[in-house]
């Protein structure tokens, strides 16, 4: 199945996006709760400041989005709720934007997927429990039965099958990457679990952990992607998916 990917702006589509975001952060993963948002929509003060995009099925439903938050006297997420380990003031704030509230409907996820991308179910614990190394990984408890295989794929599994089957996540980077060279950005923060950037990294999509995981919707590790960085990267790991980017 192939998905279209478009910026948002009407009132009516991000409504739309929102309603996602709250049956996924709130009913599903119980990241946030759900009598906090008793009208059953998901926002917050950076909303106002993003640009929005959404993935559309062939019936032209709302199931993925994701938002490019640019700067604004509101700042970045990150750099309010992560201790960073490089100076905001290092780069240009107009040429640099925040990756956020990824959220892909369920019907189109599979159980691992979910894994990479909102965390294994231990990481919903308070981040209390955890004991982190300087490598910014963390010891689970023996019981835990997941584990991440980072750069490991299945024997046989091709970069087009596995492009294939992250679709949505690889067209809504796709869109972020447009939008970002666009208004001329030369890099991105994210606040995302180890899962989706072992993932992410795969198809030439390198971040940095810049600061040590938080409790923020699960537990995430702040990063930092340089975009000609990445592109370097992705012409040389998959220059198909490369010219597709550009």
């Amino acid at each position: 199945m192939s998905f279209t990917v478009n910026r948002v702006s009407g009132e009516k589509e991000l409504t739309e996006i929102y309603r996602l975001r709250y049956k996924i952060y709130c009913l599903e993963w119980g990241f946030e709760k759900p009598e906090n948002h008793s009208n059953g929509i998901l926002t917050d003060i950076y909303d106002n400041y993003s640009q929005h995009f959404a993935a559309r099925d062939y019936s032209g439903k709302i199931v993925g989005a994701i938002r490019l938050i640019l700067h604004s006297e509101q700042g970045f997420p990150i750099e309010k709720y992560c201790h960073l380990d490089i100076s905001k003031d290092e780069i240009p704030r107009d040429r640099i934007a925040e990756i956020s509230r990824l959220a892909i409907h369920r019907d189109f996820r599979r159980r691992a997927e979910d894994k990479y991308i909102y965390g294994p179910d231990e990481e919903r614990r308070s981040i209390g429990n955890f004991n982190f190394s300087h490598n910014y990984s963390y010891n689970r408890r023996s019981e835990d039965k997941y584990r991440f295989k980072h750069n490991t794929p299945r024997s046989g599994t091709s970069q087009i099958e596995r492009r294939k089957k992250h679709e949505i996540l690889i067209s809504l980077y796709k869109a972020i990457y447009q939008e970002s060279k666009r208004r001329q950005l030369s890099s991105w923060y994210a606040v995302m679990t180890q899962g989706i950037v072992a993932l992410l990294d795969k198809f030439g999509l390198k971040f940095d952990a810049i600061g040590d995981p938080v409790d923020y919707h699960g537990i995430r590790t702040p990063y930092f992607g340089e975009i000609s960085k990445i592109e370097q990267e992705m012409s040389n790991r998959d220059p198909e998916l490369y010219e597709e980017f550009k």
